[in-house]
């Protein structure tokens, strides 16, 4: 769990500005972080797409294919590897 996500599950106790007082990181650090939360969140789910993708063909050559021979085949497909 990072600082950030432990001030924002404790907000309404404590309030921001005192955790973030306590825990040593900027308001505007936090408010940067609430802000760019959708933009994590994309990530991390075309990452995991991207590794159910990859595991996908490494299994589907029998654990053959190396890293060059996924990302070549994963080109093929279509998309960015």
């Amino acid at each position: 769990m990072s600082r950030c996500q432990f001030v924002e599950d404790h907000q309404r106790r404590f309030g921001v500005t005192r955790l973030c007082s306590l825990l040593g990181i900027a308001r505007s650090s936090f408010d940067y972080w609430r802000r760019t939360a959708p933009h994590r969140l994309a990530r991390q789910t075309a990452e995991a797409e991207l590794a159910t993708r990859i595991r996908k063909t490494h299994q589907d050559s029998d654990g053959t294919y190396g890293a060059p021979r996924i990302t070549a085949e994963l080109c093929e497909e279509g998309g960015r590897p």
